[in-house]
C-alpha cells in the first residue's frame, strides 16, 4: 500500500499545483488512501519533494531533479528489496537474487550523511552507518521501500 501511495503522490503534484501537505492529504484520501497529515508528511520527506514557485508565485510540490538513472535505482529499489534488519550501527538489507549492486547503488544516492558506505553481495547489502543512535531513521527510510506483504 505504501507504494501505491507514493506512486499516487507522484501522479498527483505532476496533475495538480498542490500547496499543502493538506491538499495532498485531502487528494490522496479521495483517490482512495486512507491518510493523515502525519502519514503524507512522512511520504514527502521520504520521497524528498520540493516545493518550487509556479508561474503565478504560488509554492508548489514537485518531484526532485532527478537523473534518469536516480530514478530507475528507486523503481528497482521498491520492486526488489525483501528486508532491511539492523545489527548494531550495520542495516543488513535482503534482496532478489542479483539485485543487490543496484540497490546498493540506489542506498548511496540517498546522500543520506549518516550512511557511512554500502557493501553488496548478490542479494544481500551491508549498509555501514555513522553511529547505531542512526540506524532507526535509516531503518525507517529503507523499510519504507518494501512493499507490505499480503
Amino acid at each position: 500500500m505504501r507504494i501505491a501511495r507514493k506512486e499516487k503522490i507522484y501522479e498527483l503534484i505532476s496533475l495538480n499545483e498542490i500547496e499543502t501537505q493538506q491538499q495532498l492529504a485531502d487528494l490522496l484520501n479521495s483517490s482512495g488512501f486512507s491518510v493523515t497529515q502525519a502519514t503524507v508528511s512522512r511520504d514527502i520527506r521520504e520521497l524528498r519533494l520540493e516545493k518550487k514557485v509556479n508561474s503565478r508565485g504560488k509554492n508548489v510540490y514537485c518531484v526532485p531533479a532527478q537523473s534518469p538513472a536516480k530514478s530507475e535505482y528507486m523503481s528497482i529499489m521498491m520492486q526488489t528489496v525483501i528486508s532491511a534488519e539492523p545489527a548494531d550501527n550495520i542495516i543488513v538489507v535482503k534482496t532478489k537474487s542479483g539485485c543487490a549492486n543496484a540497490v546498493a547503488e540506489a542506498i548511496d544516492d540517498l546522500s543520506r550523511s549518516e550512511i557511512v558506505g554500502t557493501l553488496a553481495g548478490d542479494n544481500t547489502i551491508l549498509v555501514v552507518v555513522k553511529s547505531k543512535d542512526f540506524v532507526p531513521e535509516i531503518l525507517a527510510d529503507l523499510r519504507s521501500f518494501i512493499p507490505v506483504q499480503a
